[in-house]
């Protein structure tokens, strides 16, 4: 199991947030967020949107710490991430 988290920087809705991801599969990504209890509302095509409030607990649930870059190095590499322009395409064509 490969699940990563980066350390929570990204601000929004009076929070701060991390990203969780897999650098595996998105069926093994999707399966430690529904052991942890994540909403599937936080999920975002190739990671999942968890707030600072969560980060120990994920982290003792066994995700791994990593910083930012790590993160969204591992996950290009697994050929798993989605590029900006691929979200806002998959996220036109849901509105369509």
């Amino acid at each position: 199991m490969t699940v990563l988290i980066d350390t929570p920087l990204w601000p929004k809705h009076g929070t701060v947030w991390a990203h969780l991801v897999s650098d595996e599969s998105i069926a093994e990504l999707r399966a430690f967020a529904d052991s942890a209890g994540l909403p599937t509302r936080a999920f975002d095509l190739d990671h999942y949107d968890v707030p600072v409030e969560r980060f120990d607990e994920l982290v003792a649930a066994g995700a791994q710490p990593v910083e930012p870059r790590e993160l969204v190095r591992r996950l290009a590499a697994s050929g798993l991430r989605v590029t900006p322009r691929e979200r806002r395409e998959r996220r036109r064509a849901q509105a369509d």
